[in-house]
């Protein structure tokens, strides 16, 4: 089963063809983690989040997926 998609770093990565290696080095961070957040398996934490945002010139909101699910 697949995961379910909370944010969006991974499209944006693509979008601005960028790779998981350069967020990492950008961010200090290790590869690793930087992985597990594009293939949603771990999330950032907030400060994190907006430490990404402020990498990749976008607002946070636009690395979160928005719930679009209807509740019957």
């Amino acid at each position: 089963m697949p995961n379910k998609a909370y944010n969006r770093i991974k499209e944006v990565l693509r979008e601005q063809g960028r790779t998981n290696k350069w967020l990492a080095a950008q961010l200090e961070k290790n590869v690793v983690t930087v992985s597990r957040w594009c293939r949603n398996v771990q999330q950032p934490d907030l400060e994190t989040l907006y430490q990404i945002a402020a990498v990749l010139g976008v607002s946070a909101r636009e690395l979160l997926v928005e719930e679009t699910e209807e509740k019957e």
